[in-house]
């Protein structure tokens, strides 16, 4: 076991963390960077990098299944890229500053000095430790839940536009004809303005029936803005 500076600390964290840890050892684990283990002759396995390797692990799967399960439309190219936005250091180490765990972490002398409580890069490991800690000590299930209350905002801003183009014209082919055959058609309604700045309005229509519009300053842009709306319309959230 190591000995933790202040036990009364890990009993904060663990209310940062919404979670009672049955094996107090293990998180202690967590937190121990491996300039401290070096600097204190302890074997490697007694800092974190092995809660982190498997925190890593258990967070891309966490995400994937999330996304694969909210996101059934979108093909696999699209969701690697939103997961890698999800669990990149930025990501995990913003997790870690809103609970504060830098202030948790044993740190050798020399991180200790050089601003280590703050590095992103060490958050991020530490986040993902912290991870694979709570799987060790409790299941699959509180872990996941652990996750998604901390990602799940994340996951969000992956998705939202700007961050990610979606395709909603895709989208919306393959939501309506996996259960029906039908005619989409995407129509020009009305154009304004002079031929330099014009504004175009789209409908799309399912079988001569509208089921959204979309204004834009091309006609592309106005069709799959009126291909989200019928998406929204049907259910999905984008917002």
């Amino acid at each position: 076991m190591i000995d933790y500076p202040n036990l009364s600390k890990l009993e904060e964290l663990q209310k940062e963390l919404k979670y009672q840890f049955e094996d107090v050892d293990i998180l202690i684990t967590a937190l121990t960077h491996s300039s401290y283990a070096n600097e204190q002759g302890l074997h490697p396995s007694k800092s974190n990098q092995r809660l982190e390797f498997l925190g890593d692990t258990i967070l891309g799967l966490v995400v994937s299944e999330n996304l694969f399960m909210k996101y059934p439309f979108y093909p696999e190219g699209e969701l690697t890229k939103i997961r890698a936005k999800v669990v990149c250091e930025s990501s995990l180490a913003m997790v870690a500053k809103k609970i504060n765990l830098g202030e948790y972490l044993l740190l050798g002398k020399g991180e200790e000095i050089t601003g280590g409580r703050n590095r992103d890069s060490i958050l991020a490991d530490a986040s993902e430790s912290i991870t694979g800690a709570i799987f060790t000590d409790s299941n699959y299930d509180r872990v996941k839940e652990f996750l998604l209350s901390n990602f799940e905002i994340d996951i969000v801003k992956a998705v939202a536009k700007g961050n990610l183009f979606i395709d909603y014209k895709t989208e919306l082919q393959e939501r309506l004809q996996k259960h029906t055959k039908g005619l989409i058609e995407y129509r020009v309604i009305k154009e304004e303005g002079p031929d330099h700045n014009k504004i175009f309005y789209v409908d799309v229509l399912f079988n001569n029936e509208v089921i959204g519009s979309g204004i834009g300053r091309n006609k592309k842009e106005a069709a799959q803005l009126s291909a989200k709306e019928a998406l929204i319309l049907m259910g999905e959230d984008y917002d």
